[in-house]
């Protein structure tokens, strides 16, 4: 039997992990109908449907459930043995795990700065699949800020401020609230996220011309640059899209949430060399951050 490409499995996997053709295609960089084709191409070739697909749902059959972990589980095994490979030939490497929005926004403008450890050492960064529980060296996602933890460091606590593009606020009709009447940009895991923000502005709930839902916080941020609506954007991480005046903050309100960004190490308190040279450079790019306003 003729083996699958690596390209049509991992596909699968990434769909398999995420149950969304959109989602994979995202992490590939394709379009989801390439997706599609590929998976297609792998059920022709293992004689099997992998998937089922509803009009609005993704599920893996049963036989697509245990494929899908004997592929994941060879991925790693590759995976161990390009590590075990890098490292008889003694080069050193970082893998990160980073949330996608603090990744476009924050690390990877400054990594081309980082000359203290850039050139000795790979650095494998990885913004998609399950964000939890991987065998990362060093992760950085949105979480509670850490108690008695020595293998983690709260970077700096997520808050929201209301901004949208300029242009949209200049040919909205005046209005004692700029936000009534409007499109409002809503993540699907912060629902309630706007009423919070009027709550704490001491405002009554908005009443939007229409919500608009979106997986991501990088897909809140560019619909609001675009003038699509106003959205609830993160500082300081888009401190840097106010500066160059693509985006317009409506308040100095901000919304405080008990999550932080925080960086954590996997493995013993005392983390390997090339970690520690890491961590003491993103510290030092945090510490340089303006507080938000």
């Amino acid at each position: 039997m003729r083996v699958p490409s690596t390209q049509a499995l991992r596909a699968f996997q990434l769909a398999a992990q995420t149950l969304s053709f959109k989602r994979a295609a995202r992490q590939l960089c394709l379009t989801p109908s390439a997706v599609s084709h590929r998976i297609k191409g792998l059920e022709a070739l293992v004689g099997v449907a992998l998937f089922e697909r509803g009009p609005r749902t993704l599920k893996l059959t049963s036989a697509g459930a245990a494929y899908a972990g004997e592929v994941t589980a060879a991925f790693r095994r590759l995976d161990l043995a390009t590590r075990e490979l890098r490292s008889r030939l003694a080069r050193r490497a970082l893998r990160l795990r980073v949330a996608p929005f603090f990744a476009s926004e924050f690390l990877l403008p400054r990594l081309g700065g980082a000359v203290p450890f850039a050139f000795e050492m790979d650095i494998d960064v990885n913004t998609g699949g399950d964000m939890e529980g991987g065998d990362e060296d060093v992760s950085i996602l949105l979480a509670q800020a850490p108690q008695n933890d020595p293998r983690a460091v709260p970077l700096f606590q997520q808050s929201y401020v209301p901004a949208c593009a300029p242009a949209l606020l200049a040919r909205a009709p005046p209005r004692a609230n700029p936000l009534q009447g409007q499109a409002l940009l809503v993540h699907r895991t912060r629902e309630d996220a706007w009423e919070r923000w009027a709550d704490a502005a001491g405002l009554e709930p908005p009443r939007p011309r229409q919500r608009i839902s979106f997986d991501t916080m990088t897909e809140i941020v560019q619909a609001a640059e675009r003038g699509v609506g106003i959205g609830l954007v993160p500082m300081p991480l888009a401190s840097a899209r106010v500066r160059a005046g693509s985006l317009l903050p409506l308040s100095n309100q901000p919304l405080h949430t008990d999550e932080s960004y925080v960086l954590r190490h996997r493995g013993a308190a005392a983390p390997a060399r090339e970690v520690c040279t890491f961590r003491e450079w993103l510290l030092r790019e945090v510490c340089s951050v303006s507080a938000p306003a």
